[in-house]
């Protein structure tokens, strides 16, 4: 066992992975099922090579002479992380439309250290151009994605590639085809990332049973990645590790105890990072911390227990109550509101304050949750404040929640609606003849009644 070399080590986890993973519940699984194709030869890849004036790092090389080809995924992709990884020479096109050969041999532009000012800068011909043409389009993109090859998908805009050129040659970076910056992955070759991938899907059991094949990569052991984590000084390092933390299944209650001592001393990404981890393994462990940390950031508590505790959603109540003031923003309100779902309570009245949210976006997700409540006919006069804001977006959300609503009260505001939108704009139209059809109404035979005769009567 101890003179296994990576590749062999690689086609072993590959079978333990499947044998793990039988249900295919691993992203993407489903589609590649774990099948590798037949490798390729050494003439495929100098053609390859040759075609594109490159020469492939010598670790996806490894890969594809000694492990396999394509497969039988999304274009017809072998297994690995995502949708898996591409056939040779196939898809090359992904993140560069046009002159492909050209920017594949450029040195690459991004690196793993650059800041987002270097990311915007790289952009700034694009987004400061609103009536650039395509071809210049194309250009751009050639210059922002150049030494980069698409090795795979992980599905919608975005890919894993791999760099060609330059002094991070090698290394697999993740990109977003719509140019959101990327972020490159923490292992300095394609076989480490690979290998990685594979650790993160088998259980920690079986790594403790034949440790000789897990030390390599941070998807290794608890304990492998704690060493790690120990053994350097780099903030990014470590927080790579306690990301290869947070994947596993489950861990031991000694490494929890590692980890809550760790939280204690550390602060920023490093500590919110330990504060998931706990949150995700041992609730109780993590509530007192999760309480104090809400003076940071109600998001972070919010979305970590919404995460791992939805079971204990109610623990954050008086939370959300006493903190309304301070949501001020849409993803902060959102996952607001998923826990307050979780209590099955009436929370109609804790979230009406938000309303009148200078946010459109909270204001939209407000009435689109009290449309969610079994009770909503209680909250009429919060709906008609709803159905006269100055946004389309709020009217249209407004109307859509009023499903349900037959209050006569409502056609004096529905009649104002009509009036105000001869024509169909933003759907409001649309949303307002659903709701007038249980009238016998219509956006048109609403102006012609009194509507004040209706609420009379």
């Amino acid at each position: 066992m101890d003179e296994l070399n990576q590749i062999e080590r690689i086609k072993k986890k590959l079978v333990i992975a499947k044998n793990t993973d039988k249900d295919l519940k691993v992203f993407g699984a489903d589609s590649h099922k774990y099948f590798v194709g037949e490798t390729v030869n050494n003439e495929e890849i100098l053609k390859f090579e040759k075609d594109y004036t490159i020469e492939l790092p010598e670790d996806y090389k490894a890969f594809l002479l000694h492990i396999g080809n394509g497969g039988i995924s999304f274009a017809d992709s072998a297994a690995g992380p995502g949708y898996g990884i591409y056939p040779l020479g196939k898809n090359t096109n992904e993140l560069i439309y046009e002159n492909t050969e050209l920017y594949l041999k450029e040195e690459a532009k991004i690196h793993p250290k650059m800041s987002d000012e270097f990311w915007s800068d790289l952009n700034k011909n694009i987004e400061d151009n609103d009536a650039i043409s395509t071809e210049d389009f194309d250009l751009e993109l050639g210059k922002i994605f150049s030494g980069l090859l698409p090795v795979g998908t992980q599905g919608c805009s975005y890919y894993h590639a791999l760099v060609l050129n330059g002094e991070f040659k090698g290394r697999v970076v993740n990109v977003d085809c719509d140019r959101q910056k990327p972020y490159f992955t923490f292992e300095s070759n394609f076989l480490d990332w690979y290998e990685r991938w594979l650790d993160e899907i088998i259980p920690e059991n079986v790594m403790i049973n034949e440790p000789d094949l897990f030390r390599y990569t941070l998807g290794g052991s608890v304990n492998y990645i704690l060493e790690v984590y120990f053994s350097t000084n780099d903030n990014e390092t470590k927080v790579e590790s306690l990301n290869g933390i947070l994947k596993k299944e489950k861990i031991g209650a000694e490494a929890l105890d590692v980890l809550e001592s760790q939280y204690r001393l550390t602060s920023g990404a490093i500590q919110k990072k330990i504060l998931q981890i706990l949150t995700k393994f041992d609730y109780q462990r993590a509530y007192p911390y999760l309480a104090d940390f809400t003076k940071e950031s109600l998001l972070d508590v919010f979305q970590f227990v919404f995460w791992y505790a939805k079971d204990k959603s109610s623990d954050w109540l008086d939370v959300i109550k006493w903190n309304t003031e301070n949501i001020n923003d849409e993803e902060t309100f959102r996952f607001c509101t998923y826990l307050l779902k979780e209590m099955n309570l009436d929370y109609g009245d804790i979230i009406v304050p938000f309303a009148s949210n200078e946010s459109e976006n909270i204001r939209i997700s407000t009435y689109y949750s009290l449309g969610q409540l079994k009770n909503k006919n209680d909250f009429t006069d919060v709906f008609i404040k709803g159905l006269s804001d100055s946004s389309n977006r709020v009217i249209h959300a407004t109307l859509q929640a009023l499903d349900g609503v037959e209050d006569q009260k409502l056609l004096k505001h529905y009649k104002v609606i009509a009036e105000k939108f001869p024509k169909e704009k933003d759907y409001i139209l649309v949303n307002l003849n659903h709701r007038l059809k249980a009238y016998g109404l219509t956006n048109k035979t609403i102006k012609k009644i009194s509507t004040d005769f209706e609420i009379e009567n």
